[in-house]
Formats: C-alpha cells, structure tokens, sequence
C-alpha cells in the first residue's frame, strides 16, 4: 500500500483493516513519522511530537489487546491533540513560555478515553497561546503554516491540530473551541471541525481560557471520522459538573447507516452574518447555496439584527472569563520559575508575567481585568451577558422554523502570514461567522464547500443543542452531494 493510500484512508476503514491485521498498524505508524519527517520542517504543526520508539511500544501493546479479543474502537489509530489538553508525563505548553516545561501528572478525560479505545497518541500540536487567537502565530514556538500554502496563516487557535490532519501527519486530531477556534481551521485547511453542544464533551484536564464557551471537539478529514471521535470523547464525566449525561454510545453507526434526504430540508441562512464576508468566498458558499437548492433544499434569508452585537459580547465574556483563569499563573508551582528570595510577591508575579505571557494574552487578560472592574462590571460584561441571552433565544426561534443555520465559517480566505498580527481588530472580526454557536451552547460544524484561488472555503452548519445526530447526517450528506472529502492540500 502506498505511502497516500494508507495515511489519507479514512479512520474508521482503517480500524477495520487493523482489525483483520494487526501488523498493518506498523506500517501505517512508519509511513507516518516519514511523512513527518517531510512536512514538519515546512509547516511546524507540532510543538511536542513522541518519539518514533515510544509510539511503536504502544502500538504494540495495542496489537496484543486485539489479539486477546479486546474490542476497540479506534486501535492504533494517530491522534494529534491540541497543546492545552492534559496528557500525563508528555509536555503541556499551551504554546506559552509560562508552561514551557510543564509536564501534567495526569490525563484530561478525552485522553483517557481515546487510550481505552486503542488511539496513540502521536504529539502535541502548535496553537495560540491560551487558545487566543485565530491564526495560529501567537505562539511561542513560532506560528504553524497552511499545508494548502506554507505562505499563509492556518487558522486557530487549534491550527496545528487542523495542520497535522490536512498534511496527513495524523489521523486524527483534538482541538478546543472557544469563538471558532476548531472550525477556522478546519474552514483554512480543508478539513472537519465539529464543535459539540455545550457540556456533551468534559473539560476535565483543559487548560481553560473561558470556561462557558469552550468545548474539546474533534478534527478530521471527512464527517464520519469526525462523528467516531466525538463518540469516543463525548459523555457524561463526575469531575466535570457542566457535562450533561448524555450518552452518544452508536452515533457513528446511527450516522454512517443513515439515509439523510436533501430534500425539504430547510435551511436558514442570516443576513447579518453574510454581510461584510468577502466576495471570493461569498461566491463559493452560494455556489454551493444553489447546489443544495438543486438537490432540494429549501433556503431562506431570515434577518437577526442582535447578531451585531455578538462580537463585542463574547470578546467582553471571553477576556473577562481569561482575566480570572489565568491568574493561577504565578511561576510559584508550576510553569516558569524565577528567583523569588528577598523579593516582593509583586515584583516576582510581574517579572513572571511578563516574560512568561505573549503580548496577546496579555492584551487580554487587561482587558479583562477591565471589564470586571468596579464601575465598569455592570456597563460591560453583564450587559454582555444579557446580550448572550438574546442572542441564544434569537438563534433558537429561526432554529425552530428552520433545521439548520449556514453560513460561510470564516469570511475570509487564509491570509499571509504577518498580515494581520500587528491589528488585532483585523484578526477579532474574522471570528463574526463562528462565536455564535459558542455563545448560543449549540452545536457546529464546517465542511468544505469549494475552493478559491486553490483554497479551501468552509461551509458552517449550526442546529439546536443536543441535536448532534441530526446534525452530522445532513453534515455527511452534504460532503457527498458537494464532494469534498478527505482532502489532500497542493502546497507540501
């Protein structure tokens, strides 16, 4: 089998082939670490990759379960897992120089059930620092690149993970989604990016950044390997109080065997979040509008005039929530450690700061401050609050005239690298399209709709919470009738 043929197969076709033949995961593993060897120069969508040796011990330990008629769901499969989720005794950077060397003495719950089900891990990958920001350069290992153009930015905050997939370094891959921070780069590479229904996924073991809008969810190169891992990693879990108890036990199964019908589907696309998307892009989503049309689905253009204010409302919830999460961060028991005898707590909490957070983080976390400030408490981030709440119950009334909400993920196409940093209201406004669903609780997906200019442009489906189901058999209906699957980027 040829190296493409075995690293660009689908996950759940492979976990059968293993299945027959457990030998076949040593060759996929050596295929892919010489693939690794060959992109990672170029695009640096690793900022911990495990050594070739240790990951063959595991495959081989995972062999001898299958052998003894151990049933796995994902056995020997390569998983990337974005750098802010807890893996026990392998380096948690959060690409941030305070937690350089931090190694966890723990696994986040998402780990523990990929390694029940036979998934290896293959790396920890390149993101921005603390989840914040959309491109995947506020990093302090230096920014990941675009495997479809190493000249342009990724996406992010979970680029590495979307990287390590679309150039076939991994399998699959595990991201976080705080404003979009899974479907911008799954939007940017040509790949899958779900994020789940608020609390169907634990946080436990995830290096918060805003608690009330982030979500673990998967990342892969077609929607039925997207829907396996979420079944492995979703669920209800005790250390972790805002999951919800359900179980998603045959979501693959229900969604590979089902028969989802185009037909009088009705599809809601909002105005406001249209407006302002450019036109490249525009021109791709309504060439793939009018495919869905052709294919019988009913597409309506409904106004929701709130969706102006969602911006400013989740940057105010976000940096508020930031501001208070990484106050932890104070080099005393973890992470970057300086000489702190004879000097003041406030002298070493700045000095650690300082060198240890990235000029974005720390723009946040002042900004943050801010907000939650006597005097201005009640002018910003309730008033946000309240917003949420009218933004939630908008999106809800169009969801129950409508099944769906599309839209174009990202507005714009990936963009140089450098080109925006140095703005970051340049780099706040792209997140318009994706921080509704994070606001709403509701789930999300982008699927790649066309190209432009030989770039991938993401279609992004939005449902009522809990209907992940629904969701992913019209999702996985809709790559079948566009064609758009199991991509291999031109640029590496």
């Amino acid at each position: 089998m040829s190296m493409f043929n075995i690293l660009y197969k689908p996950a759940y076709e492979l976990v059968e082939e293993f299945k027959e033949n457990p030998d076949l995961m040593l060759d996929y593993v050596a295929k892919t670490y010489e693939r690794i060897k060959e992109v990672e120069p170029k695009l640096n969508a690793f900022i911990t990759l495990r050594s070739y040796d240790d990951v063959v011990k595991d495959v081989e330990k995972v062999m001898a379960r299958l052998r003894k008629g151990e049933r796995m769901r994902l056995p020997g499969i390569l998983v990337a897992v974005k750098d802010n989720i807890s893996t026990k005794g392998l380096r948690t950077t959060c690409a941030s120089r305070i937690l350089h060397d931090y190694i966890p003495p723990y696994n986040a719950t998402v780990i523990e059930r990929l390694i029940k089900e036979g998934a290896i891990i293959v790396g920890k990958t390149n993101m921005d620092e603390f989840a914040m920001g959309s491109t995947t350069e506020n990093s302090a290992f230096g920014p990941t690149r675009n495997p479809w153009n190493t000249e342009l930015v990724p996406g992010g905050s979970s680029g590495g993970s979307a990287v390590a997939v679309s150039a076939a370094e991994s399998t699959l891959a595990l991201g976080s989604d705080t404003g979009g921070s899974i479907r911008c780069p799954a939007s940017f590479t040509g790949t899958v990016g779900i994020k789940p229904t608020y609390g169907l996924v634990s946080r436990y073991g995830l290096v918060a950044y805003a608690n009330s809008l982030e979500q673990i969810g998967p990342i892969a190169r077609n929607v039925l390997d997207a829907t396996l891992l979420l079944e492995i990693i979703g669920g209800d879990d005790p250390r972790d109080s805002t999951t919800l108890g359900i179980s998603l036990d045959e979501l693959f199964n229900k969604v590979m065997n089902s028969e989802y019908s185009l037909e009088g589907v009705k599809l809601a696309i909002v105005k406001e979040m249209v407006y302002g998307a450019d036109e490249e892009v525009l021109k791709v989503f309504y060439e793939a509008v009018n495919k869905l049309i052709s294919e019988g689905c009913v597409v309506n253009e409904v106004s929701l005039p709130i969706v102006k204010y969602s911006l400013p409302a989740y940057y105010i919830i976000a940096m508020a929530e930031a501001s208070s999460n990484l106050a932890r961060f104070d080099g005393l028991r973890y992470g970057l450690h300086i000489p702190v005898s004879g000097r003041s707590w406030y002298d070493v909490y700045m000095e650690v700061r300082s060198k240890g957070f990235g000029i974005e983080v720390k723009r946040r976390v002042l900004l943050g401050s801010f907000v939650l400030s006597a005097g201005y408490n009640e002018q910003f981030y309730l008033k946000a609050l309240r917003v949420r709440r009218l933004i939630r119950d908008s999106l809800m009334k169009v969801l129950k005239e409508f099944d769906f909400i599309i839209s174009p993920t990202m507005p714009v196409l990936p963009f140089k690298i450098g080109e925006r940093i140095e703005d970051p209201l340049k780099l706040y406004v792209i997140d318009v399209e994706t921080v509704l669903a994070n606001l709403a609780g509701i789930p999300a997906v982008s699927i790649t709709c066309g190209f432009s200019n030989d770039l991938p442009v993401g279609l992004q489906i939005m449902s009522p919470p809990l209907t992940e189901f629904k969701l992913l058999s019209f999702s996985k209906s809709l790559e079948y009738a566009l064609g758009f699957r199991d991509l291999v980027p031109k640029g590496v």
